[in-house]
């Protein structure tokens, strides 16, 4: 029944189409308070970045990626970005218990990011190649950013879209990208290892708390 709560639809493989769901009431707000909150996520981005960015951090001898040779892998990297990202546009607008989802754990994600960023200064690690790409960088402001380490967020939210799929091939290919993504930010140098072996543990807790969400709303 599309009248149970809203968040108890969230882990529902075969959930109603948009049409059925935007009729619940709970359901209708529980998309406006995410989108509000992401918006004002986003706004804040830019500001909380150049903060960042003057500050002074430390700068860690990490032997993994002292390992690593520097290469500039960038289209590789947003490849994987983008069409894991074109595939969660698609599966938005096919289930909207993946959109609330996505949308409730992502937020997570954000808040979780500008925790850790604020407690742990890192100086951006040595032979850094900057990622630069159009759309990602809209967020930044006009501050070019190459301390937002800890964790990583390109890493990061591909591992979450993974959790948040519901089928089994679009996590398949959610992980590899994930993965693939996670090793060629070494490989470029744009973050240490520690920020991309904690990302997926980060995106687990926000996936986590987004499904006991469910339990807030009543039948």
């Amino acid at each position: 029944m599309i009248s149970m709560s809203c968040m108890s639809l969230l882990y529902v493989d075969k959930s109603p189409g948009w049409k059925l769901a935007w009729e619940d009431k709970l359901f209708r707000k529980r998309v406006y308070i995410g989108l509000a909150s992401l918006i004002l996520i986003f706004a804040c981005l830019p500001f909380f970045f150049v903060y960042v960015q003057q500050r002074p951090g430390t700068l860690l001898n990490d032997w993994i990626l002292n390992a690593i040779p520097v290469h500039n892998v960038s289209p590789l990297i947003f490849i994987c970005i983008w069409a894991t990202f074109l595939l969660m546009i698609v599966r938005s607008f096919q289930q909207p218990a993946f959109f609330i989802t996505m949308l409730y754990a992502y937020s997570l994600l954000c808040i979780f990011r500008f925790i850790t960023m604020f407690l742990v200064p890192l100086e951006a690690p040595t032979g850094l190649i900057p990622l630069v790409d159009p759309l990602s960088n809209m967020m930044y402001g006009k501050t070019f950013i190459t301390k937002d380490l800890f964790f990583s967020g390109h890493t990061s939210i591909l591992f979450l879209m993974c959790l948040c799929f519901p089928g089994k091939k679009d996590k398949y290919f959610s992980f590899v990208t994930a993965t693939l993504v996670g090793i060629l930010v070494l490989v470029q140098h744009v973050h240490y290892s520690i920020d991309v072996l904690m990302a997926p543990f980060f995106s687990f807790l926000a996936f986590i708390i987004t499904k006991k969400m469910d339990t807030f709303g009543g039948e």
